[in-house]
């Protein structure tokens, strides 16, 4: 139904889909039923994400935004009944097309700090807000049929009179709501989804447009930060998983089908090694995203997790892209409806920057707020000096930080002396267990000697990023484990989980390596790396043995490159790129074995085996051509006897 390339040219997704997208309940997958909503878990609603990236970046952030940070989540969660009553049903069919406006020039990140202001007043008998707000970088504004404004509502006169408080609130508004401007769009980066400005300027609010009623005023921070940190969590990392998952797919077909030097570049070691990387983040990524859908999936609100799923996933996600076109050469860099990995490509920067940019959350977000929020005491610690006088209670839970701090430091030197208790012989799954737990270890005696920087903690960003690499690792070598163990029916799949393994054994180890060395505290730091590994650094990159393993595993059909492919959109017609390189991989795999052994029995090929080479070189052909154009951009539509500029004056121009 989606033609990329299209959408790509028309700069919008054509009315069928726009028609099948509402009429389907696309828009309404988080909507419990009772409201004509799909109500599905969050994992449904991300493998849905999922394939649809596979096909369309701009269709599935269309998707994205209205199962994600949007109205239906907040009214669910807080809006009143007749709130509910009113949107939900148009939301879930898609009648109604919301946005949600939260970023600003001045409040990106930074949301707490928004100037987008409201003030309590009165109009014409009714109590409301009037409020001046410019919004930017709202996806779908330009189409929205409503809003979700985030405003910080100041009450000068008491006129909430303690129903309500001041500080950041969130109203929903109808697109025909007087003041409200929308229909501008940003041109974003190769990705034709709608995006816009959102503004007004002194609009009147009244209180029954506040989600949750005038109770709520004040309320928004906590309401954007619950919903976000589930929101986050699903919908970002799903595309990008969808986009390492087809440069698994089609790249690992294209590699074993192309030749040069009249072998397939799988069989190249510098493919290989590229490959093997794809595979592995994949795994990985897959892994991490499994994990946090069963995650919410139980009600929970993983507020760290969903920080270092949205980080680690879309960063991984990009580098597998980038190492997928570089695989694909010239083929990749020229546009067309062949292309299958151009458009993700070029959106990669969305996936990294939108709700919460990657440089921030590493740096500031999943370490920051990590420690007081999965310290055992630092939080109650943090409580007591907010009391002003509970001295008592301090020395309690000073005391309890300080036993706690002894036992992390114990466990990590003595997983360093006894070594693993288990080796890969007994066991992968095992093996690495002992090993996560080693490093967990570790993780928490720096963690706790972290503390000894006080308040400028939240100011070494360089130390609480490498921490938030570490804790990142650890995550998501238990969700591989987890994912591992969930999937260890699948023949070839040990191969790729002890790479993957390996790897972030590996990067776990640079991470607290990097931490010890650059600690802002001289002293601190080399004590650190001295208890974690007192006898040198355990770990190692993975080898160039399994790097071979595990491209072999997706350049062939195999259970691990089958499993690598789940939720990857492969059209029925063999006119479909990606489509011909399913269909042709298991041809060429079959060509090449033949080939291989009429060469051990020194024999030429049969009539028959003739006939199936003829026909694999034949798709072989179709599959490296790259698309060309009569005329593209100002070109197109000028008469036969248009002259390119660069060519008149000419010795040729006539022709």
């Amino acid at each position: 139904m989606i033609d990329d390339y299209d959408v790509t040219l028309n700069q919008d997704l054509p009315l069928d889909v726009w028609q099948y997208i509402k009429n389907k309940g696309f828009l309404g997958m988080i909507i419990p039923k009772e409201y004509g909503g799909k109500q599905f878990s969050a994992h449904g609603h991300s493998v849905v994400i999922t394939k649809i990236a596979t096909r369309s970046a701009a269709a599935a952030v269309t998707v994205c935004v209205p199962n994600s940070l949007g109205p239906a989540e907040l009214l669910l969660r807080y809006g009143t009944e007749e709130q509910k009553s009113y949107f939900l049903p148009d939301l879930a069919n898609g009648k109604q097309l919301p946005c949600f406006g939260l970023t600003g020039p001045s409040s990106g990140s930074d949301a707490a700090n928004m100037r987008d202001s409201g003030v309590v007043c009165e109009q014409n008998g009714v109590l409301g807000i009037r409020a001046t707000f410019n919004k930017r970088y709202i996806t779908l504004a330009p189409v929205a049929s409503c809003v979700g404004l985030a405003v910080d509502v100041k009450d000068p006169q008491g006129l909430l009179k303690g129903k309500g408080n001041p500080g950041i609130t969130v109203a929903l508004l109808e697109r025909n709501h007087p003041g409200l401007q929308m229909g501008k769009r940003h041109d974003t980066i190769s990705i034709p989804f709608m995006n816009g400005p959102v503004t007004g300027q002194d609009v009147f609010i009244p209180m029954s447009k506040i989600i949750g009623g005038q109770e709520r005023v004040g309320f928004g921070w906590n309401m954007l930060m619950d919903c976000l940190a589930e929101g986050r969590s699903i919908s970002l990392p799903a595309s990008a998983v969808a986009g390492a998952k087809l440069s698994v797919n089609a790249v690992g077909a294209y590699a074993r089908i192309r030749q040069q030097f009249k072998v397939p570049i799988a069989s190249l070691e510098g493919i290989q090694e590229q490959l093997a990387i794809m595979g592995g983040n994949a795994f990985i990524m897959t892994s991490g995203q499994h994990l946090v859908n069963a995650m919410i999936n139980q009600h929970e609100q993983p507020a760290v997790i969903s920080g270092v799923c949205k980080q680690q996933i879309t960063d991984r996600g990009r580098d597998t892209v980038i190492r997928a076109m570089d695989v694909l050469g010239g083929a990749g860099i020229c546009k067309g409806p062949n292309n299958f990995l151009a458009n993700i490509f070029t959106s990669l920067p969305v996936i990294i920057t939108v709700e919460g940019a990657n440089i921030l959350t590493r740096s500031l977000i999943i370490f920051g707020q990590g420690l007081t929020r999965a310290h055992p005491h630092l939080y109650e610690l943090i409580k007591t000096i907010q009391h002003g006088d509970d001295l008592e209670g301090f020395k309690k839970e000073l005391a309890k930080l300080v036993k706690h701090g002894a036992t992390n430091m114990a466990g990590s030197l003595k997983t360093a002396v006894t070594r693993s208790r288990f080796k890969k012989s007994n066991g992968l799954l095992a093996h690495y267990e002992s090993q996560m737990d080693k490093l967990a270890k570790n993780f928490a005696l720096c963690a706790d000697l972290s503390l000894t920087l006080g308040g400028k903690l939240k100011f070494a960003e360089m130390t609480s990023g490498r921490f938030a690499d570490v804790f990142s690792s650890l995550y998501l070598g238990f969700s591989t484990m987890w994912f591992y163990k969930n999937n260890r029916h699948i023949d070839g799949i040990d191969v790729l989980f002890d790479y993957a393994m390996t790897q972030l054994c590996y990067e776990a180890q640079q991470g607290i390596v990097g931490i010890s060395k650059n600690f802002p505290m001289p002293v601190v730091g080399p004590f650190m790396r001295r208890l974690s590994f007192p006898f040198g650094l355990p770990y190692n990159a993975p080898t160039d043995k399994q790097m071979r393993q595990v491209s072999e595993l997706i350049t062939v059909d195999s259970g691990v490159r089958s499993l690598l492919s789940e939720n990857v959109f492969v059209s029925k017609d063999l006119n479909d790129r990606v489509a011909l390189l399913n269909a042709t991989l298991p041809k060429a795999v079959k060509a090449g074995r033949t080939l291989t052994a009429m060469r051990k029995q020194k024999r030429t090929a049969t009539i028959d085996e003739q006939k199936f080479f003829d026909e694999v070189e034949a798709a072989r052909e179709v599959i490296i051509q790259v698309d060309s154009f009569e005329g593209l951009g100002a070109e197109i539509g000028k008469p036969k006897d248009f002259v390119r500029p660069g060519m008149i004056g000419n010795k040729f121009e006539k022709n």
